[in-house]
């Protein structure tokens, strides 16, 4: 099973593929694209790693916490971007978002977007629910889930089976699917990355 051990470890040796040293170019072109919907809120980053998104979006307006199971990780994006500026709009927390599922937790219902880089990808398949848990949670009814998932075949991963019917079924009973495309997208990534906007329903 994946846990802190795990991803620590791919930290401390440095093997991070999924660490693009930049924001995904998919949130880069979002923003540029700006839709009307897309107005400066509060945003939770689940699965932060090295804070590159989280950074993006705080620039451009939004009041941004990443959450990151890795120690490493979330020390590596404090020192790169959480102290950037004094006020700084993006705060890093360890935490195993799982824990986010819980309807005391502070974080229930404050988030007005939800914004994840391959996270529901990279947990156990088995985890899925919960991870649908910990997402609905946090989001204000009507909040959006901003979603990078790469669509592949490997149950041994990570990351793991992804397809866009698995997507259906684990999002449309919450969720309404505002758009799924594909943007160009980094390296060798082409052709399997897909930005999903999906929209909370508003019924609690």
């Amino acid at each position: 099973m994946l846990d802190i051990q795990f991803w620590q470890s791919r930290y401390d040796s440095g093997q991070t593929p999924w660490d693009l040293g930049q924001a995904s170019p998919h949130f880069i072109n979002l923003l540029q694209d700006r839709p009307a919907w897309l107005v400066p809120g509060k945003m939770a980053v689940l699965g932060s790693g090295r804070g590159h998104d989280a950074a993006l979006f705080a620039k451009a307006g939004f009041e941004v916490v990443g959450f990151d199971y890795a120690p490493g990780a979330v020390q590596a994006a404090q020192a790169q971007y959480g102290q950037a500026q004094p006020g700084n709009a993006v705060k890093f927390q360890q935490m195993d978002i799982f824990e986010l599922a819980n309807p005391q937790s502070p974080w229930a219902g404050q988030f007005d977007y939800v914004l994840e880089h391959t996270c529901f990808c990279a947990i156990l398949p088995k985890q899925r629910p919960a991870y649908l848990d910990s997402v609905k949670n946090i989001l204000k009814p009507g909040g959006i889930l901003i979603g990078v998932f790469w669509e592949l075949n490997d149950p041994d991963g990570p990351p793991f089976t992804t397809t866009e019917t698995q997507l259906h079924e684990s999002f449309d009973s919450d969720f309404e699917l505002l758009s799924m495309q594909t943007y160009p997208a980094a390296m060798n990534r082409e052709g399997f990355e897909r930005l999903v906007i999906l929209r909370r329903s508003t019924e609690v």
